[in-house]
C-alpha cells in the first residue's frame, strides 16, 4: 500500500503531495525535506527503487518533475513504477504535453485525477480513458457555474 505519492521539482519544491496514511504536520514537513534532498541529488543512471526508513521509495523523474511515491517494504516496486507512468501520460493527455506550470495552476484537476486513478493509496482504475473521461464530465459540469468554469486549456 502506499504511504504518499509526491511531485516535486529540480529545486525541491513540492508541487503535488497526497498522503494517504496519516501523519503530523511537523512528521510531513520532515518527510518532505529528507526525501526531495534524497532523491534529487541522486545520479541519473541510479536505481529508481531506494529501501528508505521503513518504507521503499519509487521515483522517476519526467522533465523538471519527479514523481516520488512511498510503499510498504513487502510491495512490488514495478507495478508502482507502471503506476507512476500511468498517473503521468493521463496528465500528459489531459493537458496536452504536461509541464510543471500545468501542476501549479491547474493543481485540483492534478489531485482530480490522481484520485480517480487511486484511491486510499492502492490502485482504483488503470484505465486512462476512463480517468480521463471522468475528468473532462468534471469539467463540463463546471463550465455550468461560471464561478467553477475551467479557466485554462487543454485538448480532448
Amino acid at each position: 500500500m502506499m504511504q504518499y505519492f509526491l511531485l516535486v521539482n529540480r529545486q525541491g519544491v513540492v508541487r503535488l503531495a497526497k498522503w494517504f496514511q496519516p501523519y503530523s504536520q511537523k512528521d510531513r514537513n520532515k518527510i518532505l525535506r529528507e526525501i526531495t534532498n534524497f532523491v534529487i541529488t541522486r545520479q541519473n543512471k541510479m536505481c529508481n527503487f531506494v529501501e528508505w526508513k521503513d518504507v521503499k521509495l519509487v521515483y522517476k523523474r519526467y522533465a523538471s518533475l519527479y514523481a516520488v511515491v512511498a510503499i510498504d517494504p513487502d510491495d512490488n516496486e514495478l507495478i508502482t513504477l507502471d503506476m507512476l507512468h500511468l498517473y503521468v501520460e493521463t496528465l500528459d493527455r489531459y493537458f496536452g504535453n504536461v509541464c510543471e506550470l500545468d501542476i501549479i495552476f491547474n493543481f485540483h484537476r492534478a489531485y482530480y485525477i490522481l484520485d480517480e486513478i487511486l484511491l486510499g493509496g492502492e490502485l482504483q482504475d488503470s484505465n486512462k480513458r476512463a480517468a480521463l473521461h471522468a475528468a473532462y464530465e468534471g469539467d463540463a459540469l463546471a463550465e455550468k457555474v461560471p464561478e467553477f468554469a475551467p479557466k485554462s486549456y487543454h485538448r480532448k
